[in-house]
């Protein structure tokens, strides 16, 4: 996931896939993926649909809202295998269920075969977040230079 800072006072974006920078209030947040194509999506109607009200430097300036934003838009977590920070009990389990077991890169395999399906949005999430937590499980530890 990328994330990406425009002034406005610097740098007037404009365009096709600009969205409306400054649009709805501020911070304006798009997200730009896939499922959104190129113009993105903004993130007031994910509050709106959301029922969260207030001005957006409000609701995404709490740390949770803009977890749970980036999390749910980007198909993604924002847990640590390594030391469970910023996981939720779902998570950890399944990080103890893995952690040091055979066939991870199989199931990372599979999981990620299901990327394309159609599924509810909280499925889609568990998705992500089993994806993040096995990538994580995966990876090599990097030798100290």
């Amino acid at each position: 996931m990328t994330f990406g800072d425009v002034n406005l006072q610097v740098d007037q974006v404009r365009g096709k896939y600009a969205g409306s920078p400054g649009g709805g209030g501020w911070p304006t947040i798009r997200v730009y993926n896939k499922a959104t194509g190129y113009d993105g999506a903004f993130a007031g109607d994910w509050k709106d649909k959301n029922g969260l009200s207030g001005a957006m430097c409000d609701v995404f300036g709490k740390d949770e809202t803009l977890q749970k934003y980036i999390e749910e838009l980007g198909s993604t977590s924002l847990c640590s295998a390594a030391d469970g920070a910023g996981c939720s009990e779902k998570e950890i389990e399944f990080i103890a269920k893995w952690k040091g077991m055979e066939g991870i890169e199989a199931q990372l395999a599979r999981l990620q075969g299901m990327t394309g399906s159609s599924m509810k949005p909280e499925l889609k999430k568990w998705l992500g977040q089993r994806l993040n937590i096995l990538k994580q499980l995966a990876a090599k530890p990097k030798e100290e230079l």
